[in-house]
């Protein structure tokens, strides 16, 4: 026998049927709006991100052209010649070169004595901003940012003025007694550092001074109150807690250093030469594409490990002190 189903019965279930079937229509309205409010961030990212590392990619396992551009024929050669090269008398034989290393050896240390220069110099100025009255701390603001006005090759000729041997800094310490002829400041790896300094410490200053003032004053004056020393207090109480802000500055200074290109070429007068010269010198004269993309993503893989730790470091603290 069939089962007889009261009619206010089956009218209850009639309508959960009805409110599952609009609830389940809800939520497929809220995904469709979803992918429509995203589709045009996926669509640039795709176009102007993922389609030129896609193009990058495949170019350097190609052959270099003869006057530039690629041959369509599959080869490693341009990873192989990053550390090796070919015998001059032998093309089987490989012989080991440490040329490209010591420019990404280079770009690494100077980028590193950047950060750390940055580092050490920014926290004092964003320490000192973060604890000026509310009122004033928009005109530092301000102030720091100040040289994001001006174009960085602007700024960059700028340091000529200070850096050549009858600049500012060569001739104030001869009227000093200091030298007695000009150092040589100039197209070295000093000069680069010096450019890199200017160039990036605004960087470092506004994620320290974002996450110093966020600071909660109280535990400072609870170490105080419990005679710490104002070194104990730097190192136990204010840096653990601004620790997010000292890697993301570090990050965004170490990154651009690395792969910069604008100032090595002009301080550095293209003798000591950064991972951004020598990729831009294989599309240029060198002519070799598929080089020049393998060492750009060589350079990307750097970046993304340098990314991948900003993370790990990032989600440590926040559980630290969350």
């Amino acid at each position: 026998m069939t089962a007889v189903i009261p009619a206010t019965d089956q009218a209850l279930l009639d309508a959960e049927a009805r409110v599952a079937a609009a609830s389940r229509e809800v939520v497929a309205r809220q995904k469709r709006s979803r992918w429509a409010l995203v589709s045009p961030a996926l669509a640039v990212i795709g176009i102007f991100g993922i389609g030129p590392l896609l193009i990058v990619l495949v170019y350097s396992f190609l052959e270099a052209g003869t006057y530039g551009g690629v041959k369509w024929e599959f080869t490693s050669e341009a990873y192989v010649q990053f550390l090796f090269e070919k015998d001059l008398f032998d093309d089987t034989k490989l012989i080991f070169t440490d040329a490209y290393l010591m420019i990404f050896g280079r770009s690494i240390l100077l980028a590193g004595i950047t950060t750390v220069i940055c580092l050490l110099l920014g926290y004092p100025c964003a320490y000192f901003m973060a604890t000026r009255p509310p009122s004033q701390r928009t005109f530092w603001v301000f102030i720091i940012t100040l040289p994001f006005w001006t174009n960085l090759l602007i700024r960059t000729y700028a340091m000529f003025v200070i850096l050549r041997d009858d600049g500012i800094i060569n001739n104030a310490m001869m009227n000093a007694g200091l030298i007695s002829s000009p150092l040589q400041i100039m197209f070295t790896d000093t000069a680069i550092a010096i450019g890199l300094l200017y160039a990036f410490l605004p960087f470092m200053v506004l994620p320290l001074y974002a996450s110093l003032e966020k600071l909660d004053f109280r535990y400072v004056e609870a170490g105080f109150d419990l005679y710490a020393t104002r070194g104990q207090v730097l190192r136990r109480i204010i840096i653990p807690l601004t620790k997010p802000g000292i890697v993301a500055g570090s990050i965004l200074c170490f990154i651009p250093a690395i792969g910069a290109y604008v100032t090595p070429t002009l301080l550095g007068g293209g003798k000591q030469l950064m991972i951004g010269n020598l990729i831009a010198l294989q599309f240029g004269s060198s002519r070799d594409w598929p080089f020049g993309c393998a060492a750009a993503l060589i350079l990307m893989v750097m970046v993304m490990i340098a990314l991948l730790y900003y993370v790990r470091n990032t989600q440590r603290g926040t559980v630290a002190h969350g």
